[in-house]
């Protein structure tokens, strides 16, 4: 909802003050004609107006950017964020089908949630072919973690090789005989490696260095979820 700061509802005087909230957190006004308080008219805006908020907030700017850049309260843009992503499906109906010659790269990218001393690992399997990104998984870097990660990977995209770096996790819970576990100079997980990149470009939480960090883990892979399942939409359309 957006405040539409016009007149009183009483007299329809403009001469009109804030004068706190009420319960809900609703800002209120006071008029200073007639003394008549209430909370401020609202007025919805168009779904195609949260569309191209929601779309944005892919674009690295903070929630707190959206609010000041459309003129929107910083919990308004975090609803509609959140609406938006737990309303999509999981990311393997985005998948184009796996095919026997597939490479999967996995690797982990550091993270963290509302303070660096929370770490938050992202643990991602992207397939070579298609470019997009088969599973991810946040968590800490255990094995049992990787465990998660590992079953989430579709059935036909675990019987694929698989190449990722010297974390011992991997070599422990990946028994496929298909796997290896390689340094970067090698380049077997370079296009991986490039979409932790893109990651961090796009989406400003995940950016090292930031005041723009996720508060809490739900948000934190919402965003995420939101992220991956419209990239994977546009490498298969």
């Amino acid at each position: 909802m957006v405040i539409e700061r016009k007149c009183c509802h009483k007299c329809s005087s403009e001469q009109i003050v804030k004068n706190g909230s009420n319960g809900s957190g609703n800002p209120k006004y006071k008029c200073k004609s007639c003394g008549f308080g209430g909370v401020f008219q609202t007025v919805r805006k168009s779904e195609e107006f949260r569309e191209t908020v929601v779309r944005l907030a892919q674009e690295r700017p903070s929630s707190r950017g959206l609010a000041r850049g459309f003129g929107i309260s910083h919990q308004t843009a975090l609803n509609w964020i959140k609406k938006k992503a737990r309303s999509l499906p999981d990311i393997v109906t985005t998948l184009l089908p796996a095919k026997k010659t597939d490479v999967l790269e996995l690797d982990e990218l550091w993270s963290f949630v509302y303070s660096k001393a929370h770490k938050r690992w992202v643990w991602i399997a992207l397939c070579r072919r298609t470019r997009q990104v088969v599973s991810f998984f946040i968590g800490d870097r255990s094995a049992q973690t990787c465990r998660k990660f590992w079953e989430l990977i579709p059935k036909k995209y675990r019987r694929c090789r698989t190449f990722s770096d010297f974390w011992e996790a991997y070599s422990t819970v990946i028994q496929t005989g298909k796997h290896q576990s390689v340094g970067k100079e090698s380049g077997e997980t370079c296009h991986v490696e490039r979409w932790n990149n893109t990651l961090r470009q796009r989406i400003c939480r995940f950016v090292r260095k930031t005041l723009s960090f996720s508060k809490s883990d739900e948000m934190h892979e919402l965003y995420l979820h939101l992220f991956v399942y419209n990239y994977n939409l546009s490498l298969k359309n």
